[in-house]
């Protein structure tokens, strides 16, 4: 997929960052999804990312998420679900 989204950084590059560990927290008004990195030796993942948002862009995020993963396996294969835990990479919490 090629996207070329606008940004408005000063190299008019996005930053890519890489996340294997995952949390999300919600109110009545907006979801918080934080993003990082956990280490096999690590305690306490390093969280680099905080996206803030609606629950109406929090849904459409999810429909445009999950059609990407039907293209992928589409594409390359199923995709394994994996063991997540909060020392494997994936935790939700409604906070």
């Amino acid at each position: 997929m090629n996207v070329e989204p606008e940004t408005g950084t000063d190299s008019g590059q996005l930053e890519g960052r890489y996340a294997n560990y995952f949390q999300v927290g919600h109110n009545a008004f907006e979801f918080v999804l934080e993003f990082g990195q956990l280490y096999r030796d690590g305690k306490v993942p390093a969280m680099h990312t905080r996206i803030i948002a609606n629950p109406a862009y929090v849904k459409a995020f999810l429909q445009v998420l999950g059609d990407s993963m039907d293209a992928y396996e589409r594409s390359f294969g199923d995709v394994a679900d994996s063991d997540a835990s909060p020392d494997g990479g994936m935790r939700g919490d409604a906070s």
